[in-house]
């Protein structure tokens, strides 16, 4: 064996040890953890780890998207070298598209109980006019039109870029809860992709401040109740850094969802773009 077979052989073995199905094994049981918890906290505002499952669930998908660029560069290599693989890498059993918040109100894994549309006005509906200043408002009538997180999010940033508040109060207060909390999901792979092309570069802590600045104005009018703590997390986490220290008191469940899509859509707006598909793929890049 020459030693470019020798290096081929090597560089093929790394590839093929590359942990890429139990990534996605691992991302695909915290996925189905956020949705038990969802469906569990449709009645609930205390804190039970869906944040903290969302932000393992996009280091995951981070970490899988990086395995896979890996495996492509891999092969890029020995083609260079003149050792193309018998074939591509092995992908891994595919993922299926996930949709926080879609699972049905009657859905058997749950409890067997139908949630009816009376849940609207519940802690979700409550907490969402606190965080715009409209606690005397009545609760909207439910929207059966919004089923998951994803139609949320194009909802949500509709109204933020038309500038409409009431509209984008009105299609929040009007789901059930584990619909608007699936948005802490469905929007940090967005957020991620929009602050890369307002900043020309994956965001990185030095961009925080900037991010800050183009931000904190819209949104402290959109939702002037917004506790700042949040929208700084949401930030740090865009740009790859170590959220805040922990506040002495958590914040509300549904304050970093609600957050997450207001963020989007002002970037969206920010960056001059009409609506786009929403996507919960990792990001494109894999930089810190």
């Amino acid at each position: 064996m020459s030693i470019i077979e020798e290096l081929g052989a090597r560089v093929r073995a790394a590839s093929d040890e590359l942990p890429v199905e139990l990534v996605i094994k691992a991302l695909d049981h915290l996925k189905l953890a956020s949705e038990r918890l969802r469906w569990v906290r449709q009645e609930s505002a205390d804190p039970m780890g869906v944040p903290e499952l969302s932000a393992a669930t996009e280091h995951l998908e981070t970490a899988g998207h990086a395995l896979r660029l890996a495996q492509d560069q891999f092969t890029t290599y020995l083609a260079a070298i003149g050792l193309g693989r018998d074939g591509p890498p092995a992908a891994g059993p595919e993922r299926p598209a996930a949709r926080p918040g879609a699972r049905g109100p009657a859905d058997s894994s749950g409890p067997g109980r139908r949630v009816g549309p009376a849940a609207t006005g519940g802690w979700w509906s409550v907490r969402v006019a606190e965080l715009f200043d409209r606690r005397d408002s009545p609760a909207p009538t439910p929207d059966r039109e919004i089923t998951d997180a994803e139609e949320l999010l194009r909802r949500v940033t509709s109204g933020v870029r038309s500038g409409d508040r009431t509209r984008l109060h009105t299609d929040l207060r009007a789901v059930e809860a584990n619909v608007g909390l699936g948005l802490a999901s469905v929007a940090p792979p967005m957020l991620r992709d929009l602050a890369t092309e307002l900043l020309g570069h994956p965001p990185r802590a030095a961009d925080l401040p900037r991010l800050r600045r183009e931000v904190t104005g819209g949104v402290r009018d959109l939702v002037p109740n917004l506790p700042p703590g949040v929208l700084d997390t949401l930030l740090s986490r865009v740009c790859r850094m170590p959220p805040p220290k922990e506040p002495v008191e958590q914040p509300h469940p549904a304050d970093p969802a609600v957050a997450a899509g207001v963020l989007t859509g002002l970037l969206m707006r920010r960056l001059g773009l009409d609506q786009r598909p929403v996507t919960t793929r990792a990001p494109r890049d894999t930089h810190a």
